[in-house]
Formats: C-alpha cells, structure tokens, sequence
C-alpha cells in the first residue's frame, strides 16, 4: 500500500537558520511552510517530503510527526503514543529504534519517556497487526520522543544520517564548519553564482564545495541514502523519478570561478580530497598562501570564510593579527565584498571594519555573527 495521504513534517534547523530553511520549503512548492523555534513546519506527502530531504541544504532533519499533545505524567504520555496513527505509515517488521530528549518538564527521566513511548508504539502495533510479537526485521523508523515543558512531540526521522552528511567529507580537520551552515552561509552572502567566490581561510573546504553546488543545481543529498527509501508505504517509482530529476538539473559547467587559499598544507590535502569526493575535481582550485599575500586576478570577489576565532585554535592574539589582514584585502580587490562568520566580540574593531549587515548564528555550540563588509 502506498501512503499518498498528506502529513505533517518537521524540518528541523539550528537556531537561526529557520527562516532560511523555510525560504528553501517554498521554493520547493511547500507553501505552508511555516517556522518555529527549531525549524519548520510544512505538510506534504511522503513522495514530496523526500524531495525535501534530497533538495533542503539548511535542514538538519526532516521529521513526520506522529502525536504533539499535553503531558504532565507518564500515563498520558503512554496514551499520546498508543493513539498515535503508527500503523498507517509503519509495517508489521519494522525496526523501531526510540530516541528521546526532555527541556524544563515534569518528566524529566529521558530513559523512562523512551520505555513509556516504544511500549505504547509496540502495544499499538501488536493490536493494530493483531499478532503477539513484533520481529522489528524490517526497515528502520527511528522515532524521537521530545519533551519541552508540558508538551510532547513524538516524530519518526526520514533521514537517517542527517542532512549535513552529504558524503564527500570523510575527515573534518580542525574547527569544521558544518555542511548544512556553510550552505546557510552562502545563502546570506548574497552570492548568486554570477560573480568569483574565494575563501582565503579555506581549511578543508565546506564552503567551497556547497557554494560549488549551489552554482550547479546540484541536491545536497544527490549522492547519499535516506531511510525513506527503504520504506514499503513510500512510493518506490516516485522516488525514483525524483532522484533522477535530480541528476539531470545537476550542470557543472554553471559554477563560475570558485578557489580557496589556506596556510595550512595538511588543511588543503583534507580540502583537495573532499573536492574530489564531491565531483567537483578541476572545478574548485585551492593553492597555499598566506592571506598578507593574497592577490587575485578576478574582480568584484565574494571573499566568504571561516577564521579561526582564537577560542579553539590557536591563540587570539594570532587570531587579530589574521583579521587585520581583512581590510587590506578589500583594499587590494576594488570592487570586492567580505563575508565572515566569528565569534570574536571584537572583530570590527580589530580589523577595522563596520559590518553593513549582521546575522547571530551558532557555530556549534559557540554563538558568533555572520557580518557583511
């Protein structure tokens, strides 16, 4: 049986990046998207919600979600679950992993609300089936119990692995920017493709790559598996099709002049293999070179980067001597734009530049602003 019905899906976001998240949601034909604190709401089909999956760059995650309701006790928590339409979307076999986390509520044992929800989900499912055990043999529906305050949200993951797990980044180097936020960042820097892009603190190359990728048309999750596909509800053929109109609108020759520059040699091996394990070998160029030195032919440059912050590398002082640098590069690229994310307080000051645009993200867990000079 194939699930056409129309449900209601989570696209969960780090903070900040929801309105982002929910700008991409619309321009896939998710007109009622909605954000909220986390992410965003939208209701789809699964068929339309795996495009989501394989399309969205900002997401972390793209949850159904089953039950939301009031829970002040375990009973009523246990009730939420065992009415929740788990038979309708999960077969007799299905492998029913429960995760759980709980924020200023009344259950505060994430052990315990895990237990209440995969005994409610297995009760449902036994009398549902009408059978006395459950084999969990089959495909795999991770279910998430969130508590926050008095209100639960039970979800069950379409991903899998999460959606900044693109698979072209098998080693992270030092301070890695996460795929989905060096996505997000492209995004705020008003680049559209049309003019060179360079980071002159490239370090692996995150940003490179998903830049590389928006100038290509290419889907964040064009090369790698969600769990969805292994659903029987879900429509195989329709699937498909839609990994297959992926593959067509994907057009390399649309990236224009894209480099990176790092003095790290050992940062540049890591980037220069990601390339290559991102299929974009000979499209990107990254070169050694220190940032006082940097000199590029191309004019009007998005210079957008990452440097380091002085908190988990290296020392600060270090740190402000790299952003002093900033200036002088503008200087050296009339006609140029910079777009840095750090968490140093500091940064205008230091490099002696007033940002005409500032946005509060986290890196992580450290909270930092994207500004753009």
């Amino acid at each position: 049986m194939i699930d056409d019905t129309r449900h209601t899906f989570i696209a969960t976001a780090a903070f900040g990046l929801e309105g982002l998240c929910k700008r991409e949601l619309m321009r896939l034909g998710f007109e009622d998207a909605k954000a909220e604190l986390g992410g965003v709401r939208f209701s789809a089909s699964l068929t339309e919600a795996f495009r989501a999956c394989l399309w969205l760059s900002c997401a972390d995650r793209v949850l159904l979600v089953m039950a939301e309701g009031e829970c002040r006790t375990f009973e009523e928590l246990f009730q939420l679950v065992r009415n929740a339409p788990f038979s309708e979307t999960l077969p007799r076999d299905a492998a029913i992993p429960v995760s759980g986390r709980c924020a200023r509520s009344r259950l505060m044992s994430v052990r315990d609300c895990q237990a209440i929800t995969k005994k409610a989900i297995v009760e449902h499912m036994r009398s549902a089936f009408h059978t006395a055990s459950l084999p969990e043999t089959g495909p795999r529906y991770q279910v998430d119990v969130a508590l926050h305050g008095d209100v639960a949200r039970v979800t069950v993951d379409l991903c899998g692995d999460a959606l900044n797990r693109r698979g072209y980044r098998t080693w992270n180097g030092e301070a890695p920017l996460r795929e989905t936020a060096a996505a997000a960042l492209v995004t705020l820097s008003g680049w559209h493709g049309d003019t060179p892009l360079h980071d002159p603190c490239c370090g692996t190359g995150t940003l490179l790559i998903e830049a590389a990728y928006r100038a290509a048309r290419r889907a964040p999750g064009l090369t790698r598996a969600f769990d969805i596909e292994k659903w029987p509800y879900a429509d195989a053929r329709a699937l498909r099709e839609i990994r297959k109109d992926a593959e067509e609108q994907f057009d390399p020759g649309l990236i224009p002049a894209i480099s990176g520059s790092d003095i790290s040699e050992d940062a540049l091996t890591l980037a220069r293999r990601h390339i290559r394990q991102a299929g974009l070998e000979g499209r990107i160029n990254v070169f050694r070179k220190d940032l006082r030195d940097l000199q590029l032919r191309e004019e009007n440059v998005c210079f957008l980067t990452n440097p380091p912050y002085g908190e988990r590398l290296g020392d600060r002082k270090q740190c402000e001597a790299l952003y002093r640098q900033m200036k002088p590069l503008l200087a050296r690229h009339p006609g140029s734009r910079l777009c840095v994310i750090t968490s140093h307080p500091g940064f205008e000051r230091v490099a002696g530049l007033r940002a005409q645009k500032k946005t509060r993200l986290y890196n992580g867990r450290l909270e930092c602003n994207f500004m753009r000079f």
